[in-house]
């Protein structure tokens, strides 16, 4: 099914990849009234802190807090809980702590959550997208392919009630496969034609992620770097709309 201008742009995550509030402003007044994502990240967070992403929301924009929770599972039960009170729409946990921590954070939104209200969607990072075979296996010391590592990941999400994972979108369509069609992806590494690489190592065009099935694409220097950011973000919303 072909998607309207609405649903392409809520598929598009922008990366707000800057060192304070005041920098990523000129931003977000440029999208103004446009539906889509805005990913808050470490470097933002840490800075702004969580009344700016209480803005984000006052202004109609869907949150994605990317802060990759990795930690005990006390400590990240309290962090889910803190960040769900912000009214986010996601947030993202690391995979690689476990099921019991997972379950933690599952734990941590639910108590949390006013009566009534809806919870954020909570999903697990896998292996990141700057991650290529030779880092995760000498380095990092995780054996075969990263498909394999992510797929187990991504089992190990479902099995503690997360709602989806981080992934790239080359492995999309293994995901759900095996994780069910609901199950939902979110892919970094996402570059219109012609855009730098910059320092992801497994990447796809909108388009061509879109037709991998992937549910959210995170887009960062490509707009936030471009001369006209709203050209850019409409230049690809158009790309998604002319996907069959």
């Amino acid at each position: 099914m072909k998607l309207t201008s609405e649903q392409a742009a809520k598929r598009i995550m922008v990366a707000l990849d800057y060192p304070d509030a005041a920098a990523a402003e000129r931003l977000i007044e440029e999208l103004k009234g446009i539906p889509c994502y805005m990913k808050v990240g470490l470097q933002l967070f840490y800075a702004a802190g969580p009344s700016f992403v209480e803005s984000l929301k006052k202004r109609g924009y869907y949150v994605f807090l990317d802060v990759k929770m990795h930690d005990i599972p006390n400590t990240v039960k309290g962090g889910a809980s803190s960040v769900t009170k912000l009214g986010i729409d996601m947030f993202n946990v690391h995979a690689g702590g476990g099921t019991a921590m997972m379950e933690a954070a599952m734990e941590g939104v639910q108590a949390a959550l006013p009566n009534g209200s809806t919870a954020p969607a909570v999903i697990a990072v896998t292996q990141l997208t700057s991650t290529s075979v030779s880092v995760m296996n000498e380095q990092i010391g995780i054996p075969g392919p990263v498909e394999e590592s992510v797929i187990r990941y991504a089992k190990l999400a479902r099995t503690a009630g997360l709602q989806g994972v981080v992934a790239s979108p080359s492995e999309v369509v293994a995901i759900k496969s095996v994780c069910g069609g609901n199950f939902v992806t979110v892919t970094p590494g996402i570059r219109p034609a012609g855009s730098d690489v910059g320092d992801q190592s497994r990447i796809m065009t909108p388009g061509e992620a879109l037709r991998q099935g992937t549910d959210y694409m995170v887009i960062g220097r490509p707009i936030t770097a471009s001369p006209e950011p709203r050209a850019a973000i409409e230049s690809i919303i158009e790309e998604l709309i002319a996907v069959d």
